[in-house]
């Protein structure tokens, strides 16, 4: 399906980023990821990318830093001779409610899960118009569409990946340039790790299937959206809940 494209996921040594960056290697795209702190989980990763006869590659480098995603999309194009796909997974939360949180807590949120997606479409844009072709998978939440409490700085945020991605995709469209976003509902992660039991029943309760998802089950939707079968599907927002926003 990806037989020789090449790819970037942002956040790919945890969670769904693993689940999407292995799926790629899976269907035959060689892969490279972004990390800040976990060693040796990305090494892990990147073993298992070769393990199935792939090029992979892991790069420390902060989402948040302009330089950073300039970098990496030029040593990623250096070393795989090109780059075809760009999803931009990383992300983090800050949960508060509004009258409690400080000016840290949305600073943090919105340059990671905001601007970091702004700064690697940027940096992959030019590279993507030149060819003539690229696919472009943005990340986001159920909670960027209906928002949710003690997350506003979350929910700006990833509505604010929608809305970029949907002007992107206008703005790239000429160029054979897809951009849709993914919007995950509860996903089992660890980021999961610390929320009490009492929330993620009602996040199984307010699904129509009755369970929480998997990132492998969100990685088959981004693998296939960077597949040729999705070649006339761009602007896209399509949720991946079980039916947890119905």
């Amino acid at each position: 399906m990806l037989d020789g494209k090449n790819a970037i996921v942002t956040g790919g040594s945890l969670g769904i980023g693993t689940a999407i960056a292995l799926d790629l290697a899976k269907n035959g795209a060689n892969v490279a990821i972004n990390y800040r702190r976990h060693d040796k989980e990305a090494k892990e990763v990147v073993a298992e990318i070769e393990k199935m006869g792939r090029k992979g590659l892991a790069i420390k480098a902060d989402v948040s830093s302009f330089d950073d995603a300039q970098k990496m999309v030029t040593e990623v194009s250096e070393k795989f001779g090109g780059i075809d796909i760009l999803v931009c997974n990383a992300g983090i939360n800050r949960d508060a409610v509004i009258w409690k949180m400080e000016e840290k807590q949305w600073d943090e949120v919105m340059a990671t899960d905001l601007k970091g997606t702004f700064n690697y479409c940027r940096a992959v844009a030019p590279v993507f118009r030149e060819q003539k072709h690229g696919r472009i998978v943005n990340i986001a939440s159920i909670n960027a569409l209906r928002g949710k409490f003690g997350q506003t700085n979350y929910s700006a945020a990833k509505a604010g990946v929608v809305g970029l991605s949907k002007a992107l995709a206008k703005e790239l469209g000429r160029s054979s340039v897809t951009v849709n976003v993914v919007c995950p509902g509860m996903i089992e992660t660890e980021m999961m790790a610390n929320i009490p039991e009492e929330f993620k029943q009602k996040a199984r309760d307010e699904t129509v299937l009755g369970r929480i998802g998997r990132p492998e089950e969100v990685a088959a939707l981004v693998t296939f959206l960077c597949s040729n079968a999705a070649r006339h599907i761009t602007g896209e927002v399509i949720k991946v809940d079980g039916g947890q926003y119905i």
